[in-house]
């Protein structure tokens, strides 16, 4: 009892850790995610979108604009998102595509955030962001 009892607790904190739940129960919740990022960018609510931001993309984004988010945040240039058209879910990770703009999220366990905005691809290298982590 006791070694499954271990294998239980392991598959448990295995699961925790890399986002266990459905494929379609994530790429849901990433979509939502990144949906009220993009409201938050069209009503200027620059409070929920810096909250919708992973930890080191806020602090990158206030790094690089010396100023708090709420400030640097609207003035990104970030384009307005629209529709999200697209969801790909992989392990804690996402991409959402939406009409106007590409967007990266990670799983945190207060739900997902986004990482990078304003992304446009490029052939053959990364994505070119306007805002990203450090």
């Amino acid at each position: 009892m006791r070694g499954s009892g271990a294998r239980v607790l392991a598959g448990v904190l295995l699961c925790t850790l890399t986002s266990c739940g459905s494929l379609t129960e994530r790429e849901d919740a990433a979509g939502a995610a990144a949906a009220r990022f993009g409201t938050s960018l069209r009503t200027s609510d620059a409070v929920r979108g810096c909250a919708a931001l992973a930890p080191g993309t806020r602090d990158e984004l206030e790094r690089s604009a010396e100023q708090p988010c709420v400030r640097a945040l609207p003035q990104a240039g970030l384009p307005p998102t629209g529709p999200v058209r697209s969801v790909e879910v992989y392990g804690g990770q996402a991409r959402v595509v939406t009409r106007r703009d590409t967007l990266f999220l990670s799983s945190f366990p207060g739900g997902w955030k986004v990482t990078a905005a304003g992304c446009v691809p490029r052939s053959g290298k990364p994505y070119q962001c306007l805002v990203k982590g450090g």
